[in-house]
């Protein structure tokens, strides 16, 4: 298996006892004593807690492990009688579906789920001078710092080594940087690292039995406390420090979760800010700023920055095991920002695009001027599905909220029809509506379907020519209560399915036709209907086809009951105050009308 990656962060985990202690908890035991058939305490049950699609969940396990010959397969200690690891595994693996499924797992992703925090990576040779600055600042905050060296071939085994001893793919831990004086006046600048487990032992410069100690005044040894040095801990020239690692990989915790953690006691803790949320078809998966039509549709995050700062912002999907190309980008708004519209992303040039890629986690760390921005979390392409956390830490004080859409109507759909028309077409209809009408010149539902199957000119029109579609109608203009249309009503709607097939086909560019559940917000709003998330994921559900698409009929049929409902909410507020009091024979009447 080739899940060597959660190796190197049950290690880490290890070295931060009261976290391990969250993740495994300690009232539970696996010995000998425990497993004696009578014992009523032992049920061969373990649990484990794993932050998992944005929270904490706990997993249960039986104490049955795979074995070949007698011998554990998978993850074990070198201790037969420690076996947490494996049980741990076992548990990682439930949640993945399978022990298969782990070998596609990466460090980073193994911190985020046994520490509920949020990672990211940076190479240590690359900027060597902005790597120092980050260092220095990260360890004043509750951060878990980690760095290792990454081969750059692929032959290297896991048991490959430098010359230094450090061993190569596994993560050692950071606690502190500090400056030494030597008796000739010297400063050397060390790094306090400690490696997780039994691994081969740092020979380099200024280590345990190095001579450059020797040059140490007995005060500079004692407050380094050279001599209680704690098992794999060693100190490192700073210079060798940035030749021999080549990655820092860091875990950000909020003060909730680092508060029991005695490595991270008196240290600032992160100010965070998170929304969790999800990318529906048709209401709020737009795809990336590739899709200039749809991009808009995403959840709009509203950051608000009290000061200049330096942020990091990070994006968690929940797709575990089909995950999407997922990433954001950021642009800077005015502070009292309501929902904005297709037009001001082609206006305006982004601040911040961060990379796609089909991680778990995508972070990015940038310097943010005082003032508010927008986010938008997406998946690269549109249409796809899944649920998500936004997290952004900071040192300072800062806001977070979603912005969305206030429900509105600004016009009526359904117009009244020109009293000049008065063409053929509306007196042939006439002489179609008096052979099916009663006595009192009106139609029913019935009927209306078979007018509309006569009338209307193509199959791609009469797809609105449905019962249910029709009575629809009817309840949307019938005034009366009766439940029969009036020929001037008629007319109106003939008047208004023109204008409507106008609106339908200037949003389905691709095949005219057909209109794609992502443009289907806009088409509403060229209609006058001003829809929030809530509203839209709704409409999507009842009139969107299993493509992911709709035709005339589903956008007629949503037109009309977007109408009864705004209609029957003015009658019932008109004092506008924005809110209904209903009794339950109220609330059954109206929902079955809408």
């Amino acid at each position: 298996m080739r899940d060597r990656w959660m190796v190197s962060c049950l290690g880490c985990l290890w070295l931060s006892k009261e976290l391990f202690y969250r993740v495994v908890p300690a009232d539970q035991a696996f010995s000998d004593k425990n497993i004696v058939k009578s014992s009523d305490d032992y049920a061969g049950i373990f649990r484990f807690r794993l932050w998992w699609c944005g929270e904490w969940r706990e997993v249960l396990v039986d104490d049955r492990l795979p074995t070949v010959n007698g011998r554990l397969v998978f993850l074990h200690s070198q201790h037969s009688d420690q076996y947490w690891a494996s049980l741990l595994e076992k548990a990682y693996a439930k949640l993945h579906g399978s022990y298969e499924a782990l070998k596609y797992g990466t460090t980073l992703d193994g911190f985020a789920d046994l520490t509920g925090g949020i990672t990211e990576s940076m190479r240590l040779r690359q900027d060597p001078t902005s790597c120092s600055r980050i260092l220095s600042k990260l360890l004043q905050m509750t951060s878990i710092i980690t760095v290792n060296v990454q081969s750059t071939t692929q032959s290297r085994s896991q048991s490959d080594k430098l010359a230094n001893g450090i061993q190569i793919g596994l993560n050692y831990r950071v606690y502190s940087i500090e400056k030494v004086e030597t008796y000739g006046g010297e400063p050397v600048q060390l790094v306090r690292l400690r490696a997780p487990g039994l691994v081969s032992e740092y020979i380099g410069a200024w280590s345990k039995s190095s001579l450059e100690w020797d040059e140490v005044p007995p005060t500079e040894i004692e407050r380094l406390g050279i001599k209680q040095m704690a098992e794999g801990e060693f100190w490192m020239p700073y210079a060798d420090f940035l030749k021999t690692y080549t990655h820092m990989e860091v875990i950000h915790l909020d003060q909730e979760t680092s508060k029991d953690e005695a490595s991270l006691r008196n240290k600032s803790p992160w100010n965070v800010r998170q929304y969790q949320g999800s990318w529906m078809r048709g209401v709020t998966a737009g795809g990336c700023r590739n899709n200039a039509d749809t991009f808009h549709i995403n959840p709009q995050l509203h950051l608000l920055l009290s000061d200049m700062e330096e942020v990091v912002l990070s994006l968690n999907q929940h797709a575990i095991m089909d995950p999407r190309v997922i990433g954001f980008t950021v642009y800077p708004v005015l502070k009292n920002t309501d929902s904005i519209g297709k037009s001001f992303f082609k206006k305006n040039k982004s601040l911040i695009n961060s990379q796609y890629t089909n991680s778990r986690q995508v972070s990015q760390r940038c310097q943010l001027e005082q003032g508010a921005y927008l986010v938008l979390p997406t998946t690269f392409e549109p249409g796809q599905e899944a649920s998500f956390t936004f997290r952004v830490y900071s040192n300072k004080a800062l806001k977070l909220r979603v912005i969305d859409t206030t429900p509105s109507l600004s016009k009526s759909a359904i117009m009244k029809a020109s009293p000049i028309i008065e063409s053929k077409n509306f007196q042939q209809y006439e002489a179609v509506f008096l052979q099916l009408a009663d006595e009192h010149r009106t139609i029913s539902a019935f009927e209306l379907q078979e007018l509309l199957e006569a009338c209307l000119p193509n199959d791609y029109i009469k797809s609105c020519a449905t019962l249910d579609v029709c009575r629809q109608v009817i309840i949307a203009m019938d005034k009366t209560g009766m439940g029969r249309l009036k020929f001037s009503q008629f007319k109106d709607l003939m008047f208004s399915l023109k204008s409507w097939q106008s609106t339908f086909k200037g949003h389905t560019k691709e095949k005219t036709g057909i209109l794609k559940a992502e443009r289907l917000r806009d088409c509403l709003g060229d209609m006058g209907f001003q829809l929030n998330n809530e509203i839209m994921s709704v409409v999507v559900l009842r009139f969107m086809r299993k493509d992911g698409t709709l035709r005339f009929g589903d956008f007629v049929g949503a037109i009309l009951h977007l109408t009864v409902a705004f209609s029957i909410f003015d009658k019932k507020d008109p004092l506008m105050n924005g809110s209904l009091k209903l009794n339950l024979s109220e609330w059954i009447k109206l929902s079955l009308m809408c």
